[in-house]
């Protein structure tokens, strides 16, 4: 065959498929151009529904869900505005996009119950960003709660993701919306102890850690007699407007220490004596 020929067959045939790019990139450009407009006014929608809110004193979690919705609905219309402008005929794209989601979302099913679950922890406001919290048996400050997972700073400083329907399906304690707590102390003391002395001068020790309250007041509870002590709980409840939890265990302990060594009261150790028998 002619080399000539071969050429121009070649040539009529990526003829019209060139054509048709041409005449298709303006279409793919505006796509483009509209999808990137979309992006940005969605961060527009976002930042224009947070600054309103925040001027109305509507609540942070508030905020961020109605800021993240705003701002997907107009990626979601941006998209799809951009699908049309490159075929106006999209009914069956959005079709086959639908059957193709059924299919996928088998596999994104818990992708889709985490972004539920933080919408619903956004709404019940279990806690609030910057609350003290245990979950998921993670202690910490919430930081922040995306459309996956709730983001903890714990106590010991490291950054954990809980997935938002982890968070949701378990126990919540909230520590920083308590008013007061109780804190428990266990102690013992010598068995020549007097008891009497013991739970008076323990009461009178705790008695003056900051934020002690008095209703409900200090108890003193002995429950256990051990290989070489009388053993007993401190309870007594603090208010965590004046202090936290740490400080007043912190300084419970020191008090207890100090006011049994100035009334003589021995806190023992557990001795253990080795008889050995020597052989013949």
């Amino acid at each position: 065959m002619d080399p000539t020929d071969v050429t121009n067959q070649a040539f009529d045939y990526l003829t019209p498929i060139l054509a048709s790019f041409i005449a298709f990139l303006p279409k793919l450009l505006a796509a483009l151009v509209l999808f990137i407009i979309s992006l940005y006014m969605a961060g527009w929608v976002a930042r224009l529904i947070r600054r309103t809110a925040q001027n109305r004193g509507v609540d942070p979690e508030i905020i961020q869900l109605l800021s993240r919705l705003g701002q997907w609905t107009v990626i979601i219309m941006g998209t799809l505005w951009a699908l049309e402008t490159v075929d106006r005929n999209i009914t069956g794209f959005i079709a086959g996009l639908g059957i193709m989601g059924f299919t996928i979302g088998f596999a994104m099913q818990d992708v889709a119950k985490n972004f539920v679950a933080g919408i619903l922890l956004l709404l019940q406001q279990p806690f609030d960003v910057g609350d003290s919290v245990k979950v998921k048996g993670f202690s910490g400050t919430v930081i922040d709660v995306d459309i996956r997972a709730t983001k903890l700073r714990t106590f010991d400083g490291l950054c954990v993701l809980i997935p938002n329907t982890d968070v949701y399906m378990n126990a919540i304690t909230n520590y920083s919306r308590a008013e007061q707590r109780r804190i428990s102390l266990d102690v013992g003391v010598a068995y020549e102890s007097d008891l009497q002395q013991v739970t008076e001068t323990a009461l009178k020790a705790i008695s003056s850690v900051s934020g002690v309250k008095t209703d409900p007041a200090p108890r003193v509870v002995f429950h256990t007699f051990d290989d070489s002590s009388i053993n007993f709980t401190l309870y007594y409840w603090i208010d965590l407007a004046v202090t936290n939890y740490l400080s007043a265990q912190d300084e419970g302990v020191k008090h207890i220490h100090q006011a049994f060594a100035d009334a003589g009261i021995d806190i023992p150790y557990p001795i253990r004596t080795i008889l050995q028998k020597q052989s013949s």
